[in-house]
């Protein structure tokens, strides 16, 4: 029965963190010295599915991402281009395929995108409101 409970107690704060974290706006961060105050959805979507490689002031852009099949990135792009990780993976298999190289670094955790941000002046990533530093720049808030 303590198996049980502990199983069952385990269970619902999963629930309660999931339901937390998706209630929780997502940002899209620039390295706080970055000219660029703000970007347009367009703009973001332009950027994060290759579109273009620079900002709208020209200066090079590098999108930053984490790998694999995190939940903040299933999130983000299902917010921003209202597709599964799945179809965004597929598109992008499909430009490899034509010789188009994709230019996003990729980060293992937020943590590391973070750090990768703020360790470059044209880095642009995705993160949970709540992990915002001083060293960021939010550009665009989702999902508000």
């Amino acid at each position: 029965m303590t198996k049980f409970i502990r199983t069952l107690t385990f269970l619902i704060c999963t629930l309660l963190s999931i339901s937390v974290h998706a209630q929780e706006s997502l940002a899209v961060v620039v390295n706080k010295e970055n000219p660029v105050d703000e970007l347009s959805r367009s703009e973001l979507i332009d950027l994060f599915m290759g579109k273009y490689v620079a900002f709208p002031n020209d200066e090079k852009a590098i999108p930053v991402e984490l790998k694999g099949e995190h939940e903040i990135k299933i999130e983000f792009y299902q917010n921003l281009v209202g597709l599964p990780l799945s179809r965004v993976n597929a598109y992008w298999s499909r430009l490899r395929f034509t010789g188009r190289k994709r230019s996003a670094v990729f980060q293992s955790n937020e943590s590391d995108l973070i750090a990768f941000i703020i360790a470059n002046e044209q880095a642009i990533g995705y993160l949970p409101e709540s992990q915002i530093t001083a060293d960021l720049k939010v550009v665009y808030i989702l999902n508000e």
